[in-house]
């Protein structure tokens, strides 16, 4: 398939159709009250301002009570945008309820949508990291919203091996707790950038890479190295969400290496995880008892 070809199919396959007007209201009466509950405090404006940006550039002062530059050009996109996020209304609510106690946090994000400023929004503060294998899809998405922190990633798998991987997955080395360069586990996304390795992070995403036929990519590697990632920090717990599923891998590989024993919701087609670090508890199971 010619590049031209390609490209326009990830366009279609990526952009969303026409909001409904009653869904709409819903987006933005959830983004005015989610502010206004979690922006009750004085906050200083951005710094930086992009002229090119297609965005428009709304200056916040220092006053009082004003709400960031920032999230006022997140709610008029959104307010005025014919796109439809990635996830539901209900979807997006589990993941903003843990960052509503959490942020300003550490956000890492498999993914890059139209839905990237909502996660970076509501996480305004802290630093949200997106990862993403269309080099195309970035330019586009960057070219709308350049003040993201975006990554390109590769990725060597493909859905088709799902069953193989998984086999590996259950072996002795893939349920040691290391840091993600030094795994000997064939699932462990061993390449990504460098400031991702360097970063605990408390809330991971997997929306991506593609895995909706047998070429693509698949989630395996991005599942696996989000749960390693969680039992490696140094104390605490950290978040992670798998979108999607409804399909056979995010499906097996949440449950097996995220583990039902520590899945806390499931809405739509989201599942919510919170794993507990294991870095010093070497004896501490893979998953809890409870799990299957």
């Amino acid at each position: 398939m010619a590049l031209g070809n390609q490209f326009e199919q990830n366009l279609k396959i990526r952009s969303a159709t026409q909001l409904p007007l009653q869904v709409k209201l819903l987006i933005v009466g959830f983004f005015l009250a989610f502010l206004l509950l979690m922006f009750r405090s004085s906050f200083l404006p951005s710094s930086q301002n992009n002229p090119s940006s297609p965005i428009p550039e709304i200056k916040s002062t220092a006053t009082c009570n004003k709400i960031p530059s920032p999230l006022i050009q997140a709610l008029i996109h959104y307010a005025t945008s014919n796109t439809t996020p990635q996830q539901t209304f209900k979807e997006i609510s589990v993941s903003a309820r843990v960052l509503d106690k959490k942020s300003p946090c550490n956000f890492l994000v498999f993914g890059l949508g139209y839905d990237s400023p909502l996660w970076s929004s509501l996480n305004y503060g802290g630093r949200t990291v997106f990862l993403d294998e269309d080099e195309s899809w970035i330019r586009l998405i960057k070219d709308k919203f350049p003040d993201l922190e975006v990554y390109h990633v590769g990725y060597d798998t493909k859905v088709r091996d799902a069953e193989n991987l998984l086999r590996i997955g259950k072996e002795k080395e893939c349920a040691v707790v290391s840091d993600g360069k030094n795994s000997k586990c064939q699932l462990m996304l061993k390449t990504l950038p460098e400031a991702v390795y360097e970063v605990e992070w408390d809330l991971i995403m997997v929306d991506a890479p593609t895995g909706f036929h047998d070429e693509a990519p698949g989630r395996m590697g991005a599942i696996y190295t989000a749960g390693m990632m969680a039992r490696y920090r140094k104390e605490g717990e950290t978040d992670v969400f798998v979108h999607d599923v409804n399909r056979v891998v995010e499906d097996k590989f949440s449950k097996t290496f995220l583990c039902e024993g520590y899945m806390k919701e499931q809405e739509g087609l989201i599942r919510h995880f919170t794993i507990p670090s294991h870095r010093d508890s070497p004896d501490m199971p893979f998953c809890p008892s409870s799990s299957t």
